[in-house]
C-alpha cells in the first residue's frame, strides 16, 4: 500500500514515514495514519455513508483516541529505528523477528498461536518454541506490518513483545515468582483442607455431631476458594483456549475436574450429601503444579543455555571515531554498525563479532565451544561477540551486531530444532489428544453407568477416572527428554538444529567423515624442510614467504608462518598457475613451485621422495644457478582423529572418508587413521552417490563435514554434522553444529542420541502402563479422589525425573 497523501484523510494528521493504511473512498485509495482511522473510515464506507467526507466542515478527533493504549504501542513496533534492534532483513522486503509469547501452558497454546498467525495475509513462516515460549515469525512488509501480527496474538489472549534476552530471563523469574505463589496457595489450602478432613474421616467412625460437619465443611469451602480461584487458573486458561480451537489438550480433563468437584463439593455443603472433596482439589492442584513447575525447569534448562551467551554481551562498547587512532567514545552496542571501529580492553567481552584490525591477545570462547584453552587472535582474526579478551588490547572492526551476531544465530537455530518436532514427538502428541477425547467420552460412559448401578458413588467415581489419567505423564514424556538431552549438548560446544537429530542419532551404524577440514585441520602447514645449498633454513624461510606475499594460493598462508622477520622486497613477481611463483630478490631470480616448475631441482629427483612423504605437497626453492630448499607441506591430522575414529569402530559402527582431494592423499589420510572405506577425487555429486549407495544398502548414515562442496551430502544423510568452522552453508544443511570443532563429540552426540531415545521409550511406555493399570481400578471404585491426585502426580514426576538422567 502506497500513501496518496501527507496527511490523514481522515483526521488530518501528518502521515509518519513507513506507517500508512488505506481505504477505498469513492473508489479513490485514501490514506490513513493509523489503525484507528483506516477502522472508521472502513465502517463509514461499508455503511453507505461516505459523503459524509464531503459534507463534513471540521476534522474528527483523532482516529488515535479510538484506538487502546496497548494497540497504540504496539504500532511503535513498526518504526525501522526501533527494529533495527531486534529484527532481521532475510530477502526482498522480508522480515524475520523472534517475539516472546506470554501465556503459553502447553502445546495447544502453540498450535493455536501458529495456525492463527499463518492465516495472516503475508505471514510467510511462524515457528512457536514451547520451551522457551519464543516465536519465530517472517512477513512481507509490503502485505502486513509487525504491529498487525502483535495485535492478532493479542486478540487470541497472548500477550507478545520483542525477545530479549535479558527481559526473557526475567520473564521466566517473573513466571516462576507466580507459580510459587500458586503453589504456596493451593500448599496452605491443601494442608489445611486435609486436616478438616481428617476430622470428617474419623467422625464416620467414631460418630460425629451434624453441626460440626456442617461447620467443617464450610471451613473446607472457604479454605479451598483461592485454590480452585487462583491456584488453579492457568488450568482454566488452558482448557478454553484448546476448547475453542478445537484442540483437547491435557488442561480439559485437569479443569473439568476441578470445577466439577468443587461445584459437588459445594452442593454437599449446601444441601448435605455424602462426601466432599475439597482436600483432593487441594491435593490435585498442588501436585500438579508442583509436577508443571518441575517440567518447565527441565525445559529451560535446554534454552537458558544458549540464552546465557546472549546475556554475556555488553551493553556499552567503546567505539573509535575515525579510524584505529580516533577518539574514544562509549556507545549503546545497538548503535553499532558494520564497519565502525572499536576497542576491547583486556578482561572485557567483546560487544559484537568483528575482525582484528591491530593487537593480539587470547580470547576465551570456552562458553560457546566448550574449549577450556583460550584462543590467540592477531591481526585478520575474527572473534564473536559474547568471549572475554585476555591479555591485550584490541583494535577491531565490526563484522556483526544484534539479530547478525554469531550467537544470536545460535539461538536462532536453537529455536528452529526445539520448534521441529521429531517424529516420537509428534505420535505421543496424536496419542494424547485422542486419549483425551477417549477419557472425556469414556468417563461418560462410566459415569452413566454408575449412576444406573449406585448413583450415590457417581461423583466419586467420574472424580477418580478423570484426575487418575490425566494424560500429563504422556505428554511431557518426549519433551523432557529432548529439553534435558539439548541442554546437556550445548554446554559440551554441540549444538542440535533439528528437532528429529536426536532421534536418528539413535539409530546409525555408519559415519562418513569429509577430509579437508574435517579429519584434517584444512590449514597446510610445512612440516619438514630439506637444504640443498649454502643457504641457512631461516634465509630459506625467509625467501620463500617473501616470494609467496604478494600470491592468494592457499598454500602461501603456510609460507608466512615460517618466519617473524621482515620480508625482503620483490620485483617482477610473478604467479604461474598450477606451477608456482617467481620473483627478483636483491638482483636474483628465484622460484617457488612444484619440481616441473623448478628445472634446477630436476638433478635431484629422487624415487623415494612421493613414498617418504605420502599424501604431501612438495615445494622446491631455486635460484637462477642450483636448488636451494625442498619445503614439504601437509595437511595435519586434527588432534583428536584417530581417538574418535577409534572410539566409533570399537562401537561396531561402520566408517569411511569421501574426499575431492588426490587418491593417494586420502588413502594416506585413511592408513592413519585405520580406515580402509576411502573414496578420493569426488565431486560434490559423486558424494552424494556414493552416500545414497549406502543407504540403500541399509546404512543409517551421520556425514561429517564442512565446507561448502559438502552442502549437498549434508542434507542428502540421515543425520549430519558440520564443524564450527565450517561455512555458513554446511551448518545451514546440517542437522547438528559441533561448535567445539573436536570429532570426538560426534561420538558423544551418538550416546547421546541413543540415551535420549532409551529414554523416551521408557517415559511413554511408563506412561502407557500407568494408565492402563490405574483406569479398571479407578472405574470400578477401588481408587479414592485424592488417591488418583497422588498417583498422578507421581507418574509426572516419574517421567521428569527420567528425563533429568540425561545429564
Amino acid at each position: 500500500m502506497k500513501p496518496v497523501t501527507e496527511h490523514c484523510f481522515h483526521c488530518g494528521l501528518p502521515i509518519a514515514t513507513g506507517i500508512h493504511f488505506e481505504v477505498k473512498i469513492d473508489q479513490q485509495p485514501r490514506a490513513m495514519c493509523c489503525r484507528g482511522c483506516q477502522a472508521v473510515a472502513q465502517a463509514i464506507t461499508d455503511n453507505g455513508l461516505s459523503e459524509y467526507y464531503h459534507n463534513r466542515t471540521t476534522l474528527p478527533g483523532q482516529g488515535h483516541e479510538v484506538l487502546p493504549d496497548t494497540l497504540k504501542k504496539l504500532v511503535l513496533y513498526d518504526h525501522p529505528e526501533i527494529q533495527h534492534s531486534f529484527v532481521i532483513d532475510v530477502g526482498d522486503h522480508l522480515r524475520e523477528a523472534v517475539l516472546i509469547l506470554e501465556g503459553i501452558t502447553c502445546a495447544a497454546c502453540v498450535w493455536l498461536n501458529e495456525r492463527h498467525i499463518k492465516q495472516l495475509a503475508g505471514v510467510r513462516s511462524v515457528e512457536v518454541n514451547y520451551a522457551s515460549h519464543r516465536a519465530r515469525v517472517s512477513w512481507d512488509t509490503r502485505e502486513i506490518a509487525l504491529s498487525r501480527i502483535l495485535q492478532e496474538i493479542q486478540l487470541l489472549g497472548y500477550n507478545a513483545h520483542p525477545y530479549s534476552a535479558l527481559q526473557a530471563d526475567a520473564l521466566r523469574k517473573t513466571q516462576r515468582k507466580k507459580d510459587l505463589q500458586r503453589i504456596a496457595v493451593a500448599g496452605i489450602g491443601a494442608a489445611q483442607a486435609m486436616m478438616l478432613s481428617v476430622g470428617l474421616y474419623a467422625g464416620n467412625w467414631y460418630g460425629i455431631d451434624p453441626a460440626t460437619v456442617v461447620l467443617l465443611r464450610w471451613f473446607g469451602l472457604l479454605l479451598t476458594v483461592p485454590v480452585v480461584t487462583f491456584s488453579a487458573m492457568p488450568f482454566y486458561r488452558a482448557a478454553w483456549s484448546g476448547i475453542k480451537s478445537g484442540h483437547l489438550n491435557m488442561d480439559v480433563p485437569v479443569a473439568l475436574a476441578i470445577i466439577t468437584a468443587f461445584i459437588g463439593s459445594v452442593w454437599v455443603t449446601l444441601f448435605g450429601g455424602a462426601h466432599v472433596y475439597y482436600d483432593t482439589i487441594g491435593m490435585f492442584t498442588l501436585f500438579l503444579l508442583g509436577t508443571r513447575m518441575l517440567e518447565a525447569g527441565a525445559r529451560g534448562k535446554s534454552v537458558e543455555s544458549a540464552e546465557n551467551l546472549l546475556k554475556l554481551q555488553p551493553a556499552m562498547a567503546t567505539r573509535l571515531r575515525g579510524g584505529v587512532n580516533g577518539e574514544q567514545e562509549y556507545v549503546p552496542v545497538m548503535e553499532l554498525i558494520n564497519g565502525d571501529w572499536i576497542l576491547s580492553k583486556p578482561g572485557e567481552t567483546l560487544a559484537a563479532d568483528a575482525q582484528v584490525v591491530a593487537g593480539e591477545s587470547t580470547v576465551d570462547e570456552a562458553l560457546l565451544t566448550g574449549e577450556s584453552r583460550p584462543v590467540m587472535k592477531r591481526s585478520g582474526d575474527n572473534v564473536i561477540a559474547g568471549s572475554v579478551n585476555l591479555e591485550g588490547p584490541l583494535t577491531l572492526r565490526v563484522t556483526g551486531v544484534g539479530e547478525n551476531t554469531v550467537l544470536a544465530g545460535i539461538v536462532r537455530l536453537v529455536d528452529k530444532a526445539q520448534a521441529e518436532k521429531p517424529p516420537l514427538a509428534q505420535l505421543a502428541d496424536r496419542v494424547a489428544s485422542w486419549f483425551t477425547l477417549a477419557l472425556l467420552v469414556f468417563t461418560a460412559l462410566v459415569g452413566a453407568l454408575w449412576f444406573w448401578f449406585d448413583s450415590s458413588r457417581v461423583l466419586d467415581i467420574v472424580l477418580s477416572v478423570l484426575v487418575v489419567t490425566c494424560p500429563c505423564a504422556l505428554s511431557l514424556a518426549v519433551p523432557a527428554a529432548l529439553a534435558a538431552a539439548g541442554s546437556h549438548l550445548i554446554k559440551r560446544g554441540i549444538l542440535v538444529t533439528r528437532g528429529h537429530a536426536l532421534e536418528t542419532l539413535a539409530k546409525v551404524n555408519h559415519v562418513v567423515f569429509d577430509k579437508t577440514g574435517t579429519l584434517t585441520l584444512g590449514k597446510p602447514q610445512v612440516v619438514d624442510t630439506q637444504l640443498f645449498g649454502q643457504y641457512p633454513l631461516a634465509r630459506c624461510q625467509l625467501l620463500a614467504s617473501s616470494l609467496e606475499q604478494a600470491s592468494e594460493h592457499p598454500l602461501a598462508a603456510a609460507f608466512a608462518q615460517t618466519t617473524t622477520t621482515p620480508l625482503l622486497a620483490v620485483t617482477e613477481a610473478r604467479n604461474h598457475p598450477g606451477q608456482g611463483v617467481s620473483g627478483y630478490i636483491d638482483g636474483v631470480l628465484y622460484t617457488l613451485g612444484n619440481q616441473a616448475f623448478s628445472t634446477h631441482s630436476e638433478p635431484l629427483r629422487s624415487a623415494d621422495l612421493e613414498a617418504r612423504y605420502p599424501g604431501a605437497t612438495l615445494i622446491w626453492l631455486c635460484d637462477d644457478q642450483r636448488a636451494l630448499a625442498l619445503f614439504v607441506l601437509a595437511d595435519p591430522l586434527r588432534s583428536e582423529a584417530v581417538e574418535a575414529i577409534a572410539g566409533l569402530k570399537a562401537r561396531g559402527i561402520a566408517v569411511s572418508i569421501l574426499s575431492g582431494d588426490a587418491t593417494n592423499t586420502v588413502r594416506h589420510v585413511g592408513a592413519q587413521l585405520g580406515v580402509d572405506a576411502v573414496y578420493g577425487q569426488q565431486k560434490p555429486q559423486d558424494k552424494l552417490a556414493l552416500l545414497q549407495d549406502l543407504q540403500r544398502q541399509g546404512a543409517v548414515v551421520a556425514m561429517v563435514g564442512d565446507g561448502v562442496n559438502d552442502a549437498p551430502v549434508l542434507a542428502g544423510a540421515q543425520v549430519s554434522f558440520a564443524m564450527g568452522t565450517g561455512s555458513d552453508v554446511a551448518n545451514q544443511s546440517s542437522d547438528i553444529v559441533l561448535l567445539s570443532n573436536k570429532l570426538t563429540d560426534v561420538q558423544q552426540a551418538l550416546e547421546s542420541g541413543r540415551a535420549t531415545l532409551s529414554v523416551m521409550r521408557q517415559n511413554l511406555f511408563w506412561a502407557a502402563a500407568y494408565n492402563l493399570v490405574a483406569l479398571p481400578f479407578a472405574a470400578l471404585g477401588y481408587v479414592t479422589p485424592w488417591v488418583a491426585a497422588l498417583g498422578m502426580s507421581i507418574s509426572s514426576m516419574v517421567v521428569v525425573l527420567n528425563a533429568l538422567r540425561l545429564r
